[in-house]
């Protein structure tokens, strides 16, 4: 079993585009992690995704978006259609993950740590639904879990004051 993870920086995933790619890329940087899905109640939530991430990113944000087809089946597509699909209907720009995982014995190691370092209502240690949020600070430390509920215009100020530290 390997040394446990220290920071979000010790992970790697896939670009939708099939790329591996370490998250100590983004070292130094704040991030949004976000379960996604592209037929959900909460898909709209892409374009804002998307204003936080053209508001942002030049401070220090990075937004990286992790689709996942685990609740009601809301994400059936391959990557190439959900990065189709996010581009022409959001103008997604940020970075998108190949879709994983995020519950389970299957789940992504990143959100499997994700997890256990903010759990949910009553200490769960598990993702509820799509479009849930964790904000990373920039030593790669989760500051804060957001349910699907949470807007991300909602959050901003919590960016702005991860983004002073």
């Amino acid at each position: 079993m390997g040394t446990p993870a220290a920071s979000v920086y010790d992970f790697e995933a896939r670009t939708i585009g099939g790329q591996p790619v370490s998250l100590a890329e983004h070292r130094g940087k704040v991030l949004l992690v976000v379960n996604t899905a592209s037929a959900c109640g909460f898909t709209p939530q892409f374009g804002a995704l998307e204003t936080l991430w053209q508001t942002y990113r030049d401070k220090g944000l990075v937004v990286v978006g992790f689709p996942s087809n685990q609740f009601g089946q809301q994400d059936p597509g391959s990557n190439e259609e959900i990065a189709s699909f996010c581009s022409a209907n959001y103008g997604v720009s940020f970075p998108m993950m190949a879709k994983v995982d995020v519950k389970g014995d299957d789940a992504h190691p990143l959100f499997r740590w994700l997890t256990g370092e903010a759990p949910g209502l009553l200490g769960t240690k598990f993702i509820k639904w799509n479009f849930t949020k964790f904000l990373v600070g920039r030593d790669g430390q989760v500051i804060k879990r957001y349910a699907p509920i949470d807007k991300p215009e909602q959050i901003a100020a919590d960016i702005e004051a991860a983004l002073a530290r």
